[in-house]
């Protein structure tokens, strides 16, 4: 007998589904954990920087103890290299709780929320927990953002528009905006329609893509930036994330946050590790160096690939509406973990998390292997 308690916008929610954990694929295809290969969840493939771990070992002796609810020494860090005020900034469980606090805090039923197709799937999930509509804008031929057709949307929606995401460099696609791009859509939004800018890859821009959005956040009060230290930080399993916003909008936000959101070990080692300029510049040139390994095999197996801005690269794998899942199951019983993007609408590629050069390289030979079959 289906159950009748719940809301029935919450019974509507696909729930998210994470890149499969390397245990889990060893259990189910009789495999060696230490030999199998994650490139699946864009995570860092150098881990946390030893900086980070100190840190965290030092902060554990307290941990008998509630955490800082305000994050004070985190944000004080946080204010200093941003350049705002550090009530400008909200402390997050993983920049996710950033944009799930942003629908939260401004969208209701009846309101609606803005987002690209084939942008990142919590964008829709936020939407529908808190029961506002759900509007995907159709993207560009190349995969990317549409702003100018997203902002007709929000215009010709009227009052009921809220909440616009718009994420740069985009999972899982990889597509980047110009910042004339973003900076015209900030200037043209109806201001009672709040910007959320996902910056969650953006330490792996390139120096000439790079740009200034904590100016647009004090330009615009309808704007929210979040941003992440799950990525270049390589913090992925200690979930944390910030957002930036003038006072009024970071009000909100904390009005209806956890009162313990994030962790003293988080944030004991977030403070580390948004110092270690040394360990930010490492992985930035090895995903540099990776990026390269991946698309030159690419090419070499007349295979399309979309070019990225972040830590992964997404790869048509046939023609099919099953190839991804083919080609994804054919990996997974070699050892090798990637993500099927079938559930963004695009079922005929696999997004690849740019590895160590050993890991791509596995990667590489199981897939030549597979294609050649």
């Amino acid at each position: 007998m289906t159950s009748k308690i719940g809301l029935k916008h919450i019974h509507a929610i696909a729930p998210y589904v994470g890149g499969r954990p390397i245990s889990e694929v060893a259990r189910e295809y009789g495999l060696d954990e230490s030999k199998i290969v994650k490139l699946a969840s864009n995570e860092n493939p150098l881990g946390m920087p030893k900086s980070a771990q100190e840190a965290m070992l030092k902060a554990a002796s307290d941990l008998g103890r509630y955490p800082d609810s305000n994050g004070f020494e985190l944000k004080n860090v946080l204010s200093e290299r941003l350049g705002v005020p550090s009530d400008w900034i909200t402390l997050g469980n993983g920049s996710n709780d950033i944009l799930e606090l942003a629908a939260r805090a401004v969208a209701q039923a009846g309101d609606e929320v803005f987002f690209s197709k084939h942008a990142f799937a919590v964008y829709p999930l936020a939407t529908q927990a808190v029961g506002a509509k759900a509007v995907e804008v159709a993207a560009t031929e190349s995969y990317g953002h549409d702003l100018p057709a997203m902002l007709s949307a929000i215009q010709a929606a009227g009052d009921k528009a809220k909440l616009a995401f718009i994420a740069n460099p985009n999972n899982p696609t990889g597509s980047y905006l110009s910042a004339k791009e973003i900076e015209d859509f900030l200037q043209a939004v109806p201001s009672h329609v709040v910007v959320v800018l996902d910056e969650a890859y953006n330490e792996y821009l390139s120096p000439e893509q790079r740009y200034d959005a904590i100016a647009w956040v004090k330009r615009f009060p309808n704007m929210i930036l979040s941003r992440s230290f799950s990525k270049a930080y390589g913090l992925a399993g200690l979930r944390i994330g910030y957002g930036v916003a003038q006072p009024h909008l970071t009000d909100l936000l904390n009005r209806i946050r956890q009162p313990f959101n994030v962790n003293s070990l988080a944030q004991a080692a977030a403070i580390a590790a948004f110092q270690d300029k040394v360990f930010l510049q490492e992985g930035y040139e090895l995903n540099r160096a990776g990026y390269e390994q991946l698309t030159n095999a690419f090419e070499q197996l007349n295979l399309t690939y979309l070019s990225s801005a972040g830590n992964f690269v997404l790869v048509r794998v046939g023609q099919d509406d099953q190839a991804g899942a083919r080609i994804n199951l054919e990996l997974l019983k070699r050892g090798i973990i990637v993500r099927p993007v079938g559930n963004y609408g695009l079922p005929q590629w696999l997004r690849i998390s740019i590895g160590l050069p050993q890991e791509n390289a596995a990667f590489i030979d199981a897939l030549t292997a597979i294609l050649a079959k």
